[in-house]
C-alpha cells in the first residue's frame, strides 16, 4: 500500500486512480494522520447480486402483515444487538 498526502492525491489523482484500477491501494494523510483509503471497487458478480435480490425479497415478504413500522423494526433490531 503506497501513503501520499492529500497535496499529492490532488495533484495526482489520476494517476492514482489508474493504479487503484490495477489493484494498488493507497493511504491519504494529512499532516501525517491517515484520513482515507484508495482501493479497487468490488465487483459483485451476477450470481450474488441475485442472491442478495432473493434475500430481500424474502425479508420483505415476510414483513407482510405486520403492522410494525421501519423505526420499530430497527429499534428491535438495535435491542437485539445488545
Amino acid at each position: 500500500m503506497k501513503t501520499v498526502a492529500v497535496f499529492e492525491a490532488k495533484s495526482r489523482l489520476s494517476e492514482i486512480l489508474t493504479a487503484v484500477e490495477h489493484g494498488e491501494e493507497y493511504t491519504v494523510t494529512k499532516r501525517g494522520a491517515v484520513i482515507a483509503r484508495i482501493i479497487p471497487a468490488r465487483q459483485v458478480d451476477a450470481a450474488s447480486m441475485a442472491e442478495a435480490k432473493a434475500l430481500i425479497a424474502r425479508i420483505k415478504a415476510s414483513r407482510k402483515g405486520s403492522n410494525l413500522t421501519d423505526a420499530e423494526y430497527r429499534d428491535a433490531i438495535e435491542e437485539g444487538r445488545d
